[in-house]
C-alpha cells in the first residue's frame, strides 16, 4: 500500500470527492451547499483497508480547498470531518463559526 497513488477527483455533480486507488474507490465525502456562502460535510468514508493513511484527512482537505475557492464557510456535520476540523488548525479560515 506505500507505493499506491491515490487521486481525489470530485463527484461528477460537485457535491463530494472521490478517494481512487488503482481504479477503485476507496473513500469519498459528500457535502451539501447551503446557500451561496455556505456547505455543510455529512459524511466521509474510507475504506477498511486504507483507514489510518491520511485519506480521509485529504478528503477533508479536499473539502476545505473546494470552500475556499467558492468562498464558503464549513460545517462539519460529519463525526469524522468535525474531528478533523478540531484537530487541524488549517480548517480554521473555512470553519463556520455561529455568532448570536
Amino acid at each position: 500500500m506505500a507505493d499506491e497513488t491515490i487521486t481525489y477527483d470530485i463527484f461528477p455533480d460537485g457535491l463530494g470527492f472521490y478517494a481512487n486507488c488503482a481504479g477503485q474507490h476507496v473513500g469519498e465525502i459528500t457535502f451539501v451547499r447551503v446557500g451561496i456562502d455556505k456547505m455543510i460535510i455529512d459524511r466521509t468514508s474510507v475504506s477498511e483497508k486504507y483507514r489510518n493513511s491520511h485519506i480521509g484527512l485529504n478528503l477533508v482537505r479536499c473539502a476545505a480547498k473546494l470552500a475556499r475557492d467558492q468562498h464558503r464557510k464549513v460545517i462539519p456535520m460529519c463525526p469524522f470531518a468535525s474531528a478533523m476540523f478540531s484537530r487541524f488548525h488549517e480548517f480554521d479560515d473555512v470553519r463556520f463559526l455561529h455568532t448570536r
